[in-house]
């Protein structure tokens, strides 16, 4: 009896053990439920997309963390560092994308999935910037873009004698000397500025660069002749002493009053400020309309990937939910929800996108002017320091506005990054 009984224990503790099991059971084999965390930033519909993913696919259970684009990277890069705690996928911002090449073994290549099969999908230039030098290694799958075009205030030209249909100003401002010469009319009809900041000034070249302070090699190219970096410096410089730049820092309050207020007559900016404009600057609503950007100023600023760290042990379940996260059919309902630009240029032709109309501005169809930017984007190679190189450029932008001499602030960054990079 008291053998039977034994046995019986025994053979009660294995099937619930199995069971339990069972229900953790995280494998690709499609049995028990898989729990992927996902870390995002920022305003995304990815919280409501990943709900109706888990309904389509009940055995996968999405966890995901929102934290500040900071806080974000700061996490991602400790937790791959130390080769514990990372998630089962990652957004990464395309401007930190570069930091973590050099520990591409701590995450998957995209590639050894499947990805190739999707690749003519996505544009180009966006997929290409997620790969390793060699092209065999593809770090995340494309999520949204930023490509830029001119944002005008329509009264702000109208009193400086300028057209306001977007067509005309284009037709108009198509050159970085026209822009400076409809900047001077502005300038002399209003008395105001025609770009808010050095920064902006700066990045109206500079987002347009293929290559801007690094090759693929590391190699720093900022103080090498016809770079790219100094003659966007240099341009902004220029319009700065024109008195055709503000002093208005983006994201404060007096830039976003500036915006509401029109206070400068052009913002060259890309797809995702029109969500800003329309909750932060209410009183200029119609008052906005977008046109595309003077000859080589086209650009791209912002957007991101999905990456899968190398420490997952699901990397089948969580690529099949960022494959399905930025199809051509989920980037519509993120651009449409959430103002996320699509990277897939099928969205384009789909009805929705195409009938797309922004009260906000006027009842125009902006991003038929941001589909047709998207297209002209070049490669883009930023590199591991970008974000360290680029603030010390901007801090020698701000000292030149408040009065600094131009080449010696050129120099003096130069310097300071120098001993940045050999730290």
């Amino acid at each position: 009896m008291k053998k039977n009984l034994l046995v019986f224990l025994v053979l009660s503790l294995s099937v619930f053990l199995y069971a339990c099991n069972g229900e953790n059971d995280q494998s690709a084999s499609g049995e028990g439920t898989v729990t992927l965390d996902f870390w995002v930033f920022g305003a995304t519909n990815y919280e409501e997309l990943a709900k109706e993913y888990e309904k389509e696919n009940p055995n996968v259970n999405i966890k995901i963390k929102n934290s500040e684009l900071g806080d974000h990277h700061d996490s991602l890069f400790t937790s791959i560092s130390a080769g514990t705690g990372a998630p089962d996928l990652t957004m990464i911002e395309v401007d930190q994308l570069d930091r973590y090449r050099e520990a591409q073994d701590r995450f998957v290549n995209l590639y050894d999935l499947g990805a190739e099969e999707i690749k003519d999908k996505y544009l180009d230039w966006k997929w290409q910037m997620a790969e390793n030098g060699e092209g065999d290694f593809l770090f995340g799958l494309p999520t949204d873009i930023g490509p830029k075009a001119m944002y005008y205030h329509t009264e702000v030209f109208e009193k400086a004698g300028l057209p306001t249909d977007p067509d005309k100003v284009s037709d108009l401002i198509s050159s970085p000397e026209k822009f400076a010469e409809a900047g001077k009319k502005v300038l002399d009809a209003t008395g105001k500025p025609m770009v808010d900041s050095m920064e902006m000034a700066f990045r109206a070249n500079m987002d347009a660069l293929e290559v801007s302070y690094f090759n693929r090699d590391g190699e720093l190219l900022i103080d090498q002749p016809d770079n790219g970096v100094k003659e966007a410096y240099d341009y902004a410089v220029k319009l700065q002493q024109q008195g055709l730049v503000g002093e208005y820092q983006m994201w404060t309050p007096e830039w976003a009053n500036a915006l509401n207020q029109g206070e400068f007559a052009v913002e060259m900016a890309p797809a995702w400020l029109k969500g800003y404009m329309t909750e932060n600057a209410p009183e200029a609503a119609g008052k906005w309309r977008v046109t595309p950007l003077p000859t080589n100023f086209t650009g791209n600023w912002g957007g991101s990937y999905i990456a899968i760290p190398a420490e997952t042990e699901h990397s089948k379940e969580a690529y099949e939910f960022a494959k399905w996260l930025v199809s051509p059919e989920n980037q519509l309902k993120s651009f449409t929800e959430s103002g996320l630009f699509p990277s897939a240029p099928e969205v384009y032709e789909m009805e929705a996108f195409k009938n797309n109309k922004d009260e906000y501005f006027g009842g125009q169809n902006t991003a038929a002017v941001f589909a047709e930017a998207a297209k002209e984007i070049p490669e883009v190679y930023k590199g591991p320091k970008y974000v360290t190189v680029n603030n010390e450029v901007l801090t020698a932008l701000r000292n030149v506005q408040e009065g600094a001499n131009p080449e010696k602030e050129w120099e003096a960054a130069i310097k300071r990054i120098k001993g940045l990079l050999e730290r």
